[in-house]
């Protein structure tokens, strides 16, 4: 994954960069260059700058400095030496690379009739990783089902950035798609509220919820009634379900669609995604999100739609026509907690119709670590997961079991 980042690089910049050490060059999440300052990486939730001789360093002045020629060669290559191909990426601030790489940019900004025509003059660049991690939405998805409905939970997964959400709705659509989130036998052992439930080697009993994370109603204080108002949260509509003894149960996964508007779920070359998304899985590339809902409702005919960073108008209303479509929705959205969420308009009013059954809500504890949280539509905890590490702990890398309801929320 790093040899299409590097692909883009100049040849400078890109030789310091592979005299890094391995172990640090496979955890590199961010590569920030600035014009006559200094070279800096981000790794394993740590940052550095970066010698001339690939070395790292917490001193600022022993850093390498990119030059203007090489900055402008950076963007020469990100833009394929087309500048103006580039014109509505540059006009965003970000250029989106083969490989679901997300290039950030900043500079000089020209305006047309007050808004924003492009950037010229780029002297910063951060360059985000992406990375592909199976298994990674493998303790979460059993919560998202909905057993009764025989389909997936509306979902809204909240997460500030750099924090893996885009890392694990591609994982959930990879197992959405391909039947890894089919049902059981119901009642039978493994299958959600069966025996042997617990999504990630069997939950510790009680309900400590992990440092840094609330238990109850979440992190915000917020009660049932003002987030699960309206009837049957995550269902839909007035549909009734049928009960869950009788469900016809899934072997094979659903039609899931994805509107990538940034290219970065997907990473889609000419339309063909490069990550593994499911053998069921349908993409619309470099669309922007409400419209490209609407086009996967009318064209794709999907079961589950995926989409990332909603947060406009437009995408609420094009949400609701999914709901009266029967399609069910994964969306992310940038916040802490389902309060920062509130305080966006158009995602409080979805968010107070009860539309999602469950909310995924990604931070970091204390220490530090990353810690995923699952909540009902009314706010209530269903499950804590914690990463942790190996070879640190002696287990291999993954998520711990917190608290855990067993997929029986």
């Amino acid at each position: 994954m790093l040899a299409s980042v590097f692909a883009h690089l100049p040849a400078s910049i890109r030789g310091i960069l592979e005299s890094l050490p391995v172990n640090l060059r496979s955890g590199l999440e961010e590569i920030r260059v600035r014009q006559d300052r200094p070279l800096e990486i981000v790794f394993d939730r740590r940052c550095a700058f970066v010698t001339r001789e690939g070395l790292t360093d917490a001193d600022a002045s022993r850093a390498y400095r990119p030059s203007r020629e090489e900055c402008k060669s950076l963007l020469e290559l990100l833009t394929r030496h087309s500048f103006y191909s580039f014109e509505e990426e540059l006009k965003r601030g970000f250029i989106t690379i083969p490989g679901g790489h997300r290039v950030g940019l900043a500079g000089r900004v020209v305006l047309e009739g007050g808004s924003v025509k492009h950037i010229r003059d780029v002297s910063s660049f951060n360059i985000r990783i992406a990375r592909e991690l199976p298994g990674a939405g493998k303790p979460v998805l059993p919560h998202l089902l909905d057993r009764e409905a025989d389909t997936v939970h509306h979902t809204l997964l909240i997460s500030p950035p750099q924090l893996g959400k885009t890392t694990l709705i591609r994982d959930l659509a990879r197992m959405i798609s391909s039947g890894e989130a089919a049902f059981p036998a119901a009642g039978g052992e493994g299958s959600p509220g069966g025996a042997g439930a617990s999504p990630s080697g069997g939950s510790r009993t009680g309900t400590s919820d992990g440092p840094g994370l609330s238990g109850g109603t979440g992190s915000t204080g917020i009660s049932p009634a003002g987030v699960g108002a309206g009837p049957e949260a995550g269902s839909r509509g007035s549909v009734p379900r049928p009960p869950a003894q009788h469900s016809a149960r899934r072997s094979a996964g659903w039609k899931v669609g994805i509107v990538d508007e940034r290219s970065e779920i997907a990473a889609s070359e000419r339309g063909v995604p490069r990550f593994d998304l499911g053998p069921r899985t349908d993409v619309l590339d470099g669309c922007p999100k409400a419209e490209g809902m609407m086009m996967m409702i009318r064209s794709m005919s999907p079961e589950v739609l995926i989409v990332d960073e909603i947060g406009r108008q437009e995408d609420a209303e094009a949400i609701r026509e999914a709901l009266h479509a029967g399609i069910r929705i994964i969306a992310t959205a940038h916040g802490r907690d389902l309060g920062d969420v509130l305080r966006r308009p158009a995602l409080r009013e979805l968010l107070e119709s009860g539309v999602f059954g469950r909310y995924v809500i990604l931070g970091r504890s204390a220490a530090g670590g990353r810690r995923v949280q699952v909540l009902d539509g009314d706010g209530r905890q269903l499950a804590v997961f914690g990463a942790y590490r190996a070879p640190a702990e002696e287990k291999p890398g993954g998520w711990e079991t917190l608290f855990s309801t067993g997929g029986r929320g």
